[in-house]
């Protein structure tokens, strides 16, 4: 076990030195985490808009199931995805199996509940405010789903966001169906988690402190585009 003191200062020394390891690793983690959010946005901001602006029998128990998977635990979401990939699972064939494609489909799986469930209230709260002139304009279901995500894009960023900063904090399905294998399936929140049980805390705390700066980044962002979007609405 390193001290403390010296860890800290040979992570400092990793991050500023641009070691190559290290920021492969953080380049695998944006890849992937980014890759789902933009999937989850793909499939969770459209079922948002849908919920959003139709009324049907047992739409509250779809927004209760919506809101409930918000809370998914990633180690069961990554045991149901590895029996899904593995070669006994019905799409083995594919060899995704510890792959990083796997890992995109659990963060995929993770988020897209919480970005349906975010959008779908931040859009019909706009929904019940424009409702009366979508109505006298004779807008369609699906003109109308468009108009609120064009003018919601703002606030819905946030959304996003809000989904990157749990994709890219995951550690438990993504350790699951990836198998943390150095130069392949290794993220920062996985190589943490094995570089501090060996040990090696210098490696350790350089990524945490490269996963701090994202996550200030994220809510920095986020408090920006709520700004800006504020600005906007009352200018």
């Amino acid at each position: 076990m390193q001290d403390y003191g010296e860890a800290l200062s040979l992570a400092l020394g990793l991050v500023l030195s641009g070691d190559g390891d290290l920021y492969q690793i953080v380049i695998l983690s944006l890849r992937v985490s980014l890759t789902a959010t933009a999937l989850a946005c793909l499939m969770g901001l459209p079922l948002g808009a849908l919920l959003a602006v139709t009324r049907f029998r047992g739409r509250g128990g779809v927004l209760v199931l919506v809101n409930a998977l918000m809370g998914l635990p990633p180690v069961v979401v990554g045991l149901l995805v590895y029996l899904q990939l593995s070669r006994s699972g019905p799409l083995g064939f594919l060899g995704l199996l510890y792959t990083p494609s796997a890992m995109i489909i659990a963060q995929c799986i993770l988020i897209t509940p919480i970005v349906a469930a975010l959008s779908r209230q931040v859009l019909e709260d706009m929904h019940t405010e424009y409702a009366e002139q979508f109505r006298s304009l004779s807008l369609s279901r699906t003109r109308s789903m468009q108009a609120l995500l064009w003018d919601g894009r703002f606030t819905l960023l946030t959304v996003a966001l809000a989904g990157f900063g749990r994709a890219v904090a995951e550690v438990g399905a993504v350790i699951i169906v990836g198998g943390n294998i150095d130069h392949l399936t290794r993220v920062m929140t996985t190589a943490i988690a094995l570089e501090t049980s060996k040990g090696d805390l210098a490696l350790a705390l350089a990524l945490g402190i490269v996963l701090m700066v994202l996550a200030l980044g994220v809510n920095a962002t986020v408090q920006s585009v709520r700004m800006s979007a504020m600005k906007q609405a009352y200018a």
